[in-house]
């Protein structure tokens, strides 16, 4: 439970809190002096990390209701998502981030709890969405099939493995209606300011994503791309005769380097409160995601 230097496990040591804490918002200069953040981080994180109620945050990081208004403020005016940005900024500015960008999503189970969203305050038709909640889909990112209730992650991963953009769908919405969202949402700013830096080197996908409206909209931004032909695209394509046109273009060693979008699956999964998706609104969820992108690396 505890390290050979007396912190938690999962906390964040001096050296990671160091780290974070110079892209945190400052504190403010008036009213009452707030809560250690450090604390409220480790419990936010320990949240997630377990997946666990927010009543039953354990007592070294009491109270929870603390960590929970924390959490909750920092999504509604965007630090989350404005932390992240500074740490990408950070990284590109470094030169860690590699601009071969792969393109992949996740499906989490969705608890019981969370099937239904909020509708007490809920917006009506001509009325105003509650404090932070401007962005919440009509469906609350949530699924219904066979496997119950879902919700989707979908990924644009650098071969660093740096996420530069997430978006949360309905565990059933396809890969390839996303993925110009997906592509929409990167954006690094320079260091000193700027236009943001929105168009990859290269980008590498799976099958899921070849589509002729996909390859459209990489074409003209003269975006190379690594997309493997679906098989029974081939055959049409192939019945068509000289009508069906050239194939595309396929590097087998490129796409060998898709499994980076894997592996930060897999790593962004080993919190229990990802993995299965225990709020109930989809902006809290995403707020999730980016808290995880931001531990990470740390």
């Amino acid at each position: 439970m505890w390290n050979d230097h007396g912190i938690a496990r999962g906390d964040l040591t001096d050296e990671q809190w160091a780290r974070l804490e110079a892209v945190l918002p400052p504190l403010p200069r008036m009213g009452r002096k707030p809560r250690d953040r450090r604390q409220c981080f480790d419990g936010i994180w320990w949240r997630a990390r377990t997946g666990s109620p927010w009543r039953d945050v354990p007592e070294r990081y009491r109270p929870w209701e603390t960590a929970y208004t924390l959490f909750r403020r920092w999504q509604i005016d965007g630090t989350w998502a404005a932390v992240l940005k500074k740490l990408k900024v950070k990284a590109d500015a470094a030169g860690h981030i590699e601009w071969e960008v792969s393109v992949d999503s996740t499906v989490c189970r969705a608890h019981p709890a969370c099937g239904r969203g909020p509708q007490k305050g809920a917006s009506g038709p001509g009325g105003t969405a509650p404090e932070g909640l401007e962005a919440e889909p009509a469906d609350h990112a949530i699924g219904r099939s066979r496997g119950g209730l879902t919700t989707k992650i979908h990924l644009a991963v650098d071969s660093s493995f740096h996420a530069l953009a997430t978006v949360i769908t309905a565990g059933q919405r396809g890969d390839a209606p996303a993925f110009t969202e997906v592509m929409n949402r990167i954006r690094v700013p320079p260091p000193g300011g700027g236009h943001p830096r929105t168009r990859p080197g290269h980008v590498l996908a799976d099958r899921a994503y070849s589509s002729r409206a996909i390859r459209d909209y990489l074409r003209p931004r003269q975006i190379p791309h690594t997309i493997p032909e679906k098989r029974d695209q081939a055959r049409h394509r192939l019945r068509r005769g000289s009508d069906g046109g050239r194939p595309p273009g396929f590097d087998r060693e490129m796409y060998k380097k898709r499994n980076r979008v894997e592996c930060r699956i897999g790593l962004l999964k080993q919190a229990r409160g990802i993995a299965t998706r225990y709020d109930k609104l989809a902006v809290r969820y995403e707020a999730t995601v980016q808290l995880a992108l931001i531990r990470q690396p740390l």
